[in-house]
């Protein structure tokens, strides 16, 4: 099936609903990135505490997007809401140097949960607009990302300032969870 297949019968289709876990270490900028897919205003925002759920309506899809809190304290609760994951999507802070390492383990020891084997992973390289910024294929590396071999995976640079890079890699990261469906 190709692109042009795909996309007339996700047309054709009545919306889908997705379920989206939102995950990263604390600061990466999870709440910041769905506000802007959610297509609201980005002011100032504070940590997220426990998390916020919102609606995102596309041509094709309902993503409920779920952004979990990202302090050490909270990610012991992250398991209550795998149940029905569609999508992951793990959000790194591009500058934040000394912490590749942790964000690395935090995402190995998700992926290793049972309720989330297969899942496709859309990881955000974000805050691509600040000067000390890692490259989205640098995080690759430090993170192995190239050794998963049990999902579909995509990384995508953005800023959720500059809204850049965030709505395509949202839209292949669909496309690619429809053609798993088929």
């Amino acid at each position: 099936m190709g692109l042009l297949d795909l996309l007339r019968k996700m047309k054709s289709a009545p919306k889908q609903q997705i379920r989206v876990l939102l995950l990263g270490l604390d600061n990466a900028g999870k709440t910041t990135i769905m506000k802007v897919l959610a297509k609201e205003e980005h002011t100032k925002t504070t940590p997220t505490q426990g998390f916020n759920v919102k609606s995102v309506v596309t041509n094709s899809w309902n993503l409920n997007v779920w952004d979990i809190g990202g302090q050490k304290a909270i990610r012991t609760y992250w398991k209550n809401y795998f149940d029905n994951t569609d999508i992951i999507i793990w959000v790194v802070d591009s500058t934040d140097n000394p912490r590749f390492e942790e964000t690395g383990m935090e995402l190995d020891e998700l992926l290793d949960e049972e309720k989330l084997k297969g899942v496709p992973l859309l990881v955000y390289a974000n805050k691509q607009d600040l000067l000390n910024a890692k490259t989205a294929s640098e995080i690759a590396e430090m993170m192995n990302l190239q050794t998963l071999r049990d999902r579909v995976w995509q990384i995508q640079a953005c800023s959720a300032m500059t809204k850049e890079g965030l709505t395509v890699s949202i839209g292949v990261s669909l496309l690619v969870y429809a053609n798993k469906q088929d």
